[in-house]
């Protein structure tokens, strides 16, 4: 077990180390659609790559979801084939949000030789969600436009 301020510092190393390894510049927060993020996800468990779609407007996030669900063939066959889907995510805060993510497992954040697989992992499925995001952008980013 690691004390707090232990595990604050493998966490921070973590992130450096990540960056130092693929620095490049991503997406993230930068879609221009609010609350429409992209995220890296690591503990002691698991390493997952996000989507999390949570606009303050129920019905908007439904409906932002819902158009990526109705590209999910596409998603799946094209860019992230073990993708899920979770319309109604619960949040440990108790807010629901829409999430669409990736994950491996077996690996951990505390582990230093387990780093390198997450940093593939992050790498290799950031970069085919972001792909698939450039690709359906505009499609995404109109509301306007029934799935």
């Amino acid at each position: 077990m690691f004390s707090k301020e232990e595990a604050q510092r493998i966490k921070k190393d973590f992130w450096i180390a990540f960056a130092d390894a693929y620095p490049r510049k991503w997406l993230l927060y930068n879609t221009k659609i609010k609350d429409f993020t992209f995220k890296f996800y690591a503990d002691n468990k698991k390493a997952q790559v996000l989507l999390d779609i949570e606009p303050k407007s129920d019905a908007n996030r439904i409906i932002y979801f819902e158009k990526v669900e109705s590209l999910r063939n596409i998603l799946i066959d094209d860019f992230l084939e073990d993708a899920i889907f979770e319309r109604d995510f619960h949040l440990d805060t108790g807010k629901i949000i829409s999430r669409i993510w990736v994950e491996k497992t077996g690996i951990s954040i505390n582990n230093k030789n387990t780093w390198d697989d997450i940093f593939d992992f992050f790498f290799e499925k950031m970069d085919a969600f972001e792909r698939f995001f450039y690709e359906y952008e505009e499609y995404l980013k109109d509301l306007e436009i029934n799935t």
